[in-house]
């Protein structure tokens, strides 16, 4: 059996194990009007992106992952996904980086799992985001950034994503967060949003993006919106999602909403993403 073969059926039996559940519970309350509430069915249409199948990158100071095609990667069958159109798992030996380059139309922001990223643009920006912060760029009508590692000893680690944008020729802007261990801790933590609500930043692409981690029995019970679709990737440590079972570097694709139950994790860091 494939790994994409066991998504499919652990998500079919969680949702099955799911609904006789809630049958049980409902008929052993002799009251209706105490009957508990529908919880919501699961999202199903979920699709693995085992890690072990990205495209691969070694340029010595630079090793990286693909989820989707990208510069030397090219798979017609992974061009991204939704508004995504780049996930890169990018390990920087130390002193290396990506000298000035220009974007366009671009919404990329970088999520910073090990060490610190340091960020400089044409609009004179100047930053140094560590383990735990995003930097996020909209590259609207042009802007040209460079990002390199500060330390030129220990290497770096971070989860650079492109999203398409939902406006062309807009101002370019550069932004940056840092997300505590405590907002995410056990639960979503919004981080980038269209309209910028609950103290995320906004940005100019149809999706709401959250991290998380999860350990031991921590549990995270999610209902996405009516029509909407997800993308989680692992970034770190493995977790269960509505029965399957997720590990570092993998991808996972929802194309019918509903409820996600996050379980099991171990050392887990994840990022979500849901599309309108």
């Amino acid at each position: 059996m494939t790994r994409r073969t066991a998504i499919a059926t652990a998500a079919a039996a969680s949702a099955a194990s799911a609904q006789a559940n809630l049958a049980q519970a409902t008929s052993a309350v002799a009251n209706p009007n105490d009957r508990i509430p529908a919880r919501g069915a699961l999202a199903s249409g979920l699709t693995l992106r085992p890690a072990e199948a990205r495209g691969k990158a070694d340029h010595g100071w630079l090793r990286s992952a693909h989820s989707f095609s990208f510069a030397n990667y090219f798979d017609p069958e992974h061009m991204g996904f939704e508004a995504l159109r780049v996930i890169n798992d990018d390990w920087v030996a130390g002193g290396g980086g990506f000298p000035m380059h220009p974007h366009r139309d671009a919404e990329i922001f970088s999520y910073v799992l090990k060490g610190g990223l340091q960020h400089r643009d044409s609009m004179g920006n100047g930053s140094t985001v560590q383990a735990g912060g995003v930097q996020y760029m909209s590259a609207g009508s042009g802007v040209t950034h460079s990002e390199f590692n500060p330390s030129q000893d220990a290497p770096m680690q971070f989860l650079q994503v492109w999203l398409l944008p939902n406006v062309q020729g807009a101002e370019p802007r550069y932004d940056t967060m840092d997300i505590s261990s405590k907002d995410k801790d056990g639960k979503l933590s919004l981080f980038l949003s269209p309209d910028g609500r609950d103290g995320s930043m906004a940005m100019r692409a149809d999706a709401d993006i959250y991290a998380a981690t999860l350990q031991g029995d921590q549990t995270i019970d999610h209902m996405m919106g009516d029509g909407t679709r997800g993308w989680i990737q692992i970034a770190e440590g493995s977790v269960t999602v509505n029965g399957a079972a997720l590990r570092r570097g993998d991808g996972l694709a929802i194309r019918e909403a509903g409820r996600l139950e996050f379980r099991d994790g171990e050392d887990a860091e994840l990022l979500y993403f849901e599309f309108a």
